[in-house]
């Protein structure tokens, strides 16, 4: 069976475009079918489906133990 939650919560992700604030990192802050995202540089909240959100990960910066 494959692993459904491809991040887990508070894990630090560094996308492959940067914001328009200049952050490139993305603090998790909820996972599911929705992964809900706080960016690191000016706090904004977003909203991204999974499959979005496999296309926009660049790496994990800071992974959760």
């Amino acid at each position: 069976m494959m692993n459904a939650n491809l991040y887990q919560l508070d894990e630090i992700l560094e996308f492959k475009k940067v914001h328009p604030c200049g952050s490139k990192n993305w603090k998790v802050l909820k996972t599911g079918v929705d992964y809900k995202l706080e960016c690191c540089g000016c706090g904004r909240v977003i909203i991204v489906p999974r499959i979005e959100l496999k296309k926009k990960v660049k790496k994990i910066v800071e992974v959760k133990e």
